[in-house]
């Protein structure tokens, strides 16, 4: 399943778990796209993300440093970039992973794909606090129960927006395509790419080291 998360051993033996971008990733990612710019070669994103590592201790390793580099070498790259959805899709994660805001020639997403500013249970719970003060500010006494209504309410909406129908149907996703079929789509996109290659020179400015 796409949407399992996994738990790995980096190369310092930290434990990490799959679908989240960490420092080394950000920068090993980095340095990929820069090469395949210099030698002019298509980049392909599979995006199953939910975003950056966050915590005090992912700070001080550096995620913020290396997550800017990954961005600014996804943003800057020239080469033709095409980005397949096949899971999650949720908020930095998103442009990191070459989402739409950064013109890839073709992006498409399985059936399994959901895009979002967040989480589903994350955004629920964070419009769930903000829909209660409203309501006490005119107030309404909210119950334990009155609360769990809102908040499946707000969950429903929520998850049908995140659906990858709801992304195609408002040009987020160039279509939605059978898994099966993902390297006749991506060959098809590198063959149109062949006939306008990049014309810009690749420059990513000044990274921080």
């Amino acid at each position: 399943m796409a949407n399992q998360r996994k738990v790995v051993k980096s190369k310092k033996g930290e434990m990490q778990f799959g679908g989240v971008i960490y420092s080394d990733s950000a920068d090993k990612a980095t340095r990929f796209i820069a090469n395949c710019n210099q030698k002019n070669i298509p980049l392909v994103f599979l995006q199953d993300v939910t975003g950056f590592m966050v915590g005090s201790r992912s700070e001080h390793g550096g995620i913020i440093k290396d997550g800017a580099k990954l961005v600014n070498a996804v943003s800057n790259s020239v080469v033709p970039k095409f980005t397949v959805i096949v899971g999650n899709s949720y908020g930095a994660g998103n442009y990191a992973m070459c989402g739409k805001a950064y013109d890839p020639r073709l992006i498409v997403g399985w059936p399994s794909a959901q895009v979002a500013v967040m989480g589903g249970d994350q955004a629920a719970k964070v419009l769930l606090q903000i829909e209660v003060a409203a309501l006490k500010g005119r107030g309404e006494e909210i119950t334990k129960e009155r609360e769990a209504e809102i908040l499946g309410k707000i969950r429903a909406k929520y998850e049908e927006s995140m659906s990858p129908y709801y992304a195609a149907a408002r040009l987020w996703l160039d279509a939605i395509i059978d898994p099966l079929e993902t390297r006749t789509w991506i060959s098809m996109g590198i063959e149109a790419a062949s006939q306008s290659p990049a014309t810009k020179e690749f420059n990513m400015g000044v990274l921080q080291t």
